[in-house]
């Protein structure tokens, strides 16, 4: 886990809140994403869910996964996850365009197609992007205190 940015502190307040093992999961799931992805925009959120969105830019329209964390469980989301090629199978869901890998331990995404779909997902948010990105590896938190 080479140069991962720290939690920021509006997150983990509320993710201290969850059981150990979704904290553990959580936190080497956001690992594997920066590790294959460096230069995500982190934005954070708290509605239904506690929510780490990765993004190619600052703006939540250019992401291209996420992991929501409920109350008992975890999921790595993929924002435009129908639009994306999913050879595998690997995405589960009913949404117009939000699809999710259920995560109940690390071998549900450390394997090479959860790998090569990030990666596509991630080339696929940025050939979609309006225009470049000046925001590079910010975390950005959108909960309210």
């Amino acid at each position: 886990m080479n140069n991962i940015p720290d939690i920021h502190p509006d997150f983990r307040i509320l993710l201290e809140r969850k059981e150990q093992e979704l904290i553990d999961l959580f936190t080497d799931l956001r690992a594997f994403i920066f590790e294959l992805y460096p230069d995500s925009n982190e934005l954070l959120y708290h509605t239904h869910a506690l929510t780490s969105v990765f993004s190619v830019s600052d703006k939540l329209s250019d992401a291209f996964c996420m992991i929501p964390i409920y109350t008992n469980h975890l999921n790595l989301g993929f924002n435009k996850g129908t639009l994306l090629e999913d050879t595998d199978k690997l995405l589960t869901g009913t949404g117009n365009l939000i699809r999710h890998i259920p995560v109940k331990n690390k071998t549900d995404y450390r394997n090479e197609k959860v790998q090569k779909l990030v990666l596509s997902a991630a080339q696929f948010a940025v050939n979609d992007m309006d225009k470049p990105s000046k925001a590079i590896r910010q975390t950005i938190s959108k909960i309210k205190k």
